[in-house]
């Protein structure tokens, strides 16, 4: 894949995050971050360029398409942006319009999309298991919550630790696979994840509630999507081509399983939340979150053989059946 192409293909995804017009600065800023933090990448196009230009209208997406001739690169350009608009469990009038638009310039038809499209929103339309009906309205995440069933409980610690670093393997294995569904099982397991840790201090939450913390701690949504989209395309990882996976699933160099520390830093942030009364302030939130990254990036080296292991046993239906709770 050449430069140009990537760049299509980023552009694209860019177009995507957008489409909605609803990104509030935070999502916009990190957005950018991660453009400026994917640049640095060897080989890596001008990706805050092309943020500007996207963001500012300065390209079409029409010239964008022309440059992907291949009908793999075509697919992968759209199941991509199919991901980039359900990160956050669904997609709005403007995004269905925009994918559809796609979809034509693109030259493909419903027959060869509706597999994918009907994953992309069973993984998207997944929640943690619990009733959403019968919860409460969501409460702010600077707000304290009284939770009388937390004291009673004998939480075990160690326990949740094996919990939250068994999801990190899981999610960085799922970012060594070439496979473009496999980035959009991430957010779900993290949903999931914090959920777990939420219940053990007696806490029930929706998934709604489970993703106001997640965006608090900084952990942008549809961002994320963006960032493990580019670096596996980047590293030569992402893609399909004749039928053919492209890349290794044993490469490290694809990446530093930029997952695996997200998560890991993002259950132990849950931890100390709801073992704390779940009275941290999004100030405290954030700064406590880049706190324990640094330490999980760390952690990323040492667990790389355990991440390769999980990555190459894993497929679609052992990924969705983990989502599912199964």
């Amino acid at each position: 894949m050449t430069p140009e192409q990537q760049k299509a293909l980023l552009g694209i995804a860019l177009f995507a995050a957008f489409s909605d017009g609803n990104k509030a600065d935070a999502e916009r800023e990190e957005i950018r971050r991660i453009a400026e933090s994917l640049s640095t990448e060897a080989g890596a196009p001008n990706l805050t360029r092309l943020y500007q230009d996207v963001l500012l209208k300065r390209l079409d997406m029409a010239g964008m398409v022309q440059q992907l001739t291949d009908p793999g690169h075509r697919q992968l350009a759209y199941e991509m942006a199919v991901s980039v608009c359900d990160a956050d469990g669904q997609q709005t009038a403007a995004e269905r319009s925009f994918l559809a638009d796609l979809r034509r310039q693109l030259g493909l038809d419903a027959a060869q999309t509706e597999a994918f499209d009907q994953q992309a929103e069973a993984l998207a339309g997944v929640a943690a298991p619990v009733a959403v009906a019968a919860l409460p309205v969501a409460v702010p995440v600077s707000t304290p919550v009284t939770a009388p069933a937390a004291a009673a409980l004998a939480v075990n610690a160690a326990e949740l630790d094996r919990s939250i670093l068994n999801h990190a393997l899981i999610n960085g294995a799922l970012e060594l696979l070439p496979q473009s569904w496999a980035s959009m099982a991430i957010i779900p397991l993290q949903v999931k994840m914090v959920y777990g840790i939420g219940k053990a201090h007696g806490v029930t939450l929706d998934q709604g509630h489970i993703k106001e913390f997640i965006a608090a701690a900084g952990v942008g949504l549809t961002s994320q999507y963006l960032e493990q989209f580019g670096r596996k395309l980047l590293g030569g990882l992402l893609g399909k081509l004749a039928g053919k996976t492209i890349g290794n699933v044993g490469s490290a160099g694809t990446g530093m399983a930029f997952s695996f520390a997200t998560t890991y830093a993002l259950g132990q942030l849950a931890k100390r939340y709801y073992a704390g009364g779940r009275v941290m302030s999004t100030a405290l939130l954030r700064e406590t979150y880049q706190g324990l990254l640094e330490p999980a990036k760390q952690m990323q080296t040492q667990y790389l053989p355990q991440i390769q292991q999980k990555a190459a046993t894993l497929d679609a239906a052992q990924v969705m059946a983990m989502v599912r709770g199964g």
